[in-house]
């Protein structure tokens, strides 16, 4: 229960629900303990001198008892009802809030969490985890109370009536209990099971859906259904098992009850011819048992949910406790002017211990062009990560117009930065919608959308579709080809009017033609630019280049400075206009 009590604070929050939760549930007990005692009046009644009465009698005394006792059906039916409005929708609020929390942690952990943690797991947490707490939240608590507050009531009657016979008729529900949490317990483990298979076996149909063109173009249609048809099959046994397990529930609780009321009648006849009891207490005591039987059965089932949220909850505040390394410090207002300055800046990567960057000190004047060019794994990437500040340097500084990169207000920061992600990511939605998404001024129209797609050189694609801009695209753009959907992501930059632009290799699916148009729309603009690519003819106009091996700058200065120096950078060109020669 120790990661349970995080939860201490909704209840807090909700406590006048909770509390009214509690009240509804003694009275609709109250009420509902009183039908049997009742019912056993109304069989004393007829046993001594009802049936010996006229017809109008019977008729009046059947009217009126049974109206009475459907009231108190109805009475405790009521304020049942009235329970699950407060503790029920009290669960589904703390879900709410709790789902919400989990999710701001999401947007406020940094890049290296995602670096460590599956999308998976993280889907799960907020989802499956979360779902289990809720019924620790809802039915968990709400069974729990009911279970306290009944048995105390109904024990009380049953004691009074008789305490001899109250003992022997409900030694079979403690054992009941027993049995259902053992087979719930049961269940709980081949649910587990079931699950993780479902989860695998949803994985390679996602997996086979998204890569579905690569799977036609090698033929590979039966291995891949072979695949499925195997992960199908396993999941049908292991389900097949829960099933066997699940329907041995319901017959254990019938088989107690049958023995209890068993009990009941048997010791309540002996009881009777005793003298002790009365025939109408007899049927009240086999009301009592059936009515505390499903209370009893439910300490198992509520007993197993418990142990599933504590489970769940845990690995909830596992991540919840974590707190990002990269942090906002300051909210004031920050105006970016594009002057970046990089002072001696080396990072290393915690987990693998690779050294991304090493010692690298460069300067981004404002309006001016940085082209970043070196091979694969030379820091590339990394160095956007430190200009966007999803990551911070081990050593070194890095300056915002003068400003270090941690003081200032990075919120505002990150909305004066346009940047197209080398790993192109669409919404299913539409164009329109995707390339507004970019946008922080709500004051955008059709023109300016315009404006920006002919910049990116993909308007006259998008013109050409039969919905145009308000084509829906499919997941992750997959009706777009690989250049179309490159272009998109750089409008979708452009409509923020940033003050910083950061492409990272954004223009290797476009042919050098467009790629020409592209660069020259964007020179024209008075935006600080910062420039990765593997190609030559990206950067080649760049105010200044870097080329990057191993994490450290070992050139820079302009294309022609770098091809007279004859270095690493002229090695690349050459090597790259002799692969275009040959094309």
């Amino acid at each position: 229960m120790k990661s349970l009590s995080y939860l201490n604070k909704y209840f807090l929050k909700y406590k006048w629900r909770f509390l009214l939760g509690i009240l509804f549930i003694f009275c609709s007990n109250w009420f509902k303990v009183q039908m049997p005692h009742f019912f056993g009046q109304i069989i004393n009644d007829l046993k001594g001198n009802i049936l010996e009465g006229t017809k109008e009698e019977i008729f009046y005394f059947a009217v009126s008892s049974g109206g009475f006792y459907m009231l108190l059906s109805l009475a405790s039916g009521f304020f049942l009802f009235l329970t699950r409005q407060t503790i029920i929708v009290m669960s589904r609020f703390i879900e709410f809030d709790l789902k919400n929390e989990i999710y701001n942690q999401y947007q406020k952990l940094d890049y290296s969490f995602y670096k460590k943690n599956s999308t998976g797991d993280l889907m799960n947490r907020i989802s499956e985890d979360v779902s289990k707490v809720r019924m620790y939240l809802g039915p968990g608590v709400m069974y729990t109370i009911n279970l306290s507050i009944l048995s105390i009531l109904a024990l009380y009657q049953m004691i009074s009536t008789n305490g001899y016979l109250t003992f022997f008729v409900l030694i079979p529900l403690p054992l009941m209990s027993y049995i259902i949490y053992k087979v719930s317990s049961t269940v709980n483990k081949l649910s587990t099971i079931v699950q993780e298979e479902q989860s695998s076996m949803s994985s390679l149909v996602q997996e086979s859906f998204s890569g579905i063109r690569v799977i036609k173009a090698y033929n590979r249609n039966q291995q891949v259904e072979s695949l499925f048809q195997d992960s199908a099959e396993s999941y049908k046994e292991k389900n097949m098992r829960l099933v066997l397990v699940n329907s041995l529930f319901m017959p254990t609780i019938f088989i107690l009850i049958g023995l209890s009321t068993l009990l009941c009648i048997y010791l309540g006849g002996l009881v009777y011819h005793e003298g002790n009891i009365n025939f109408g207490e007899i049927m009240s005591f086999v009301f009592y048992v059936n009515m505390l039987t499903w209370p009893f059965a439910s300490v198992g089932w509520v007993t197993s949910i418990i142990q599933r949220a504590a489970a769940s909850q845990e690995r909830i505040n596992e991540f919840l406790k974590i707190k990002s390394s990269v942090k906002n410090e300051s909210q004031e207002d920050f105006s970016f002017n594009g002057h970046i300055e990089f002072r001696n800046v080396s990072y290393t990567y915690p987990n693998s211990g690779i050294k991304a960057i090493d010692d690298v000190s460069f300067v981004l004047n404002s309006s001016e062009r940085i082209g970043v060019i070196g091979r694969t794994g030379s820091g590339k990437s990394t160095l956007i990560k430190l200009i966007m500040r999803q990551i911070d340097p081990q050593e070194g500084e890095i300056l915002l117009d003068g400003v270090n990169i941690k003081e200032i207000n990075i919120d505002q920061y990150r909305d004066q930065i346009g940047i197209v992600p080398q790993d192109v990511f669409l919404f299913s939605d539409t164009i329109n919608n995707n390339i507004l998404f970019g946008s922080l001024d709500g004051t955008i129209n059709d023109r300016d959308i315009v404006e920006v797609t002919k910049e990116a050189h993909v308007h006259h694609n998008i013109v050409s579709f039969k919905n145009s801009y308000n084509t829906l695209l499919g997941e992750r753009g997959v009706n777009l080809s690989g250049g179309q959907k490159q272009r998109l992501s750089i409008a979708r930059a452009l409509i923020r009017k940033p003050k910083l632009l950061i492409l990272d290799d954004c223009l290797s699916s476009v042919d050098t033609e467009t790629e020409e148009v592209i660069l020259s729309n964007l020179n024209k603009k008075s935006i600080s630019s910062f420039i990765v690519s593997h190609r030559i003819s990206t950067i080649r106009n760049a105010t200044k280049i870097l080329t990057l091996s191993n994490g450290s700058i070992t050139e820079e200065g302009t294309h022609e400075e770098l091809l007279f120096k004859n270095g690493e950078y002229a090695s690349l060109c050459r090597k790259q206009l002799a692969e275009e020669a040959e094309d």
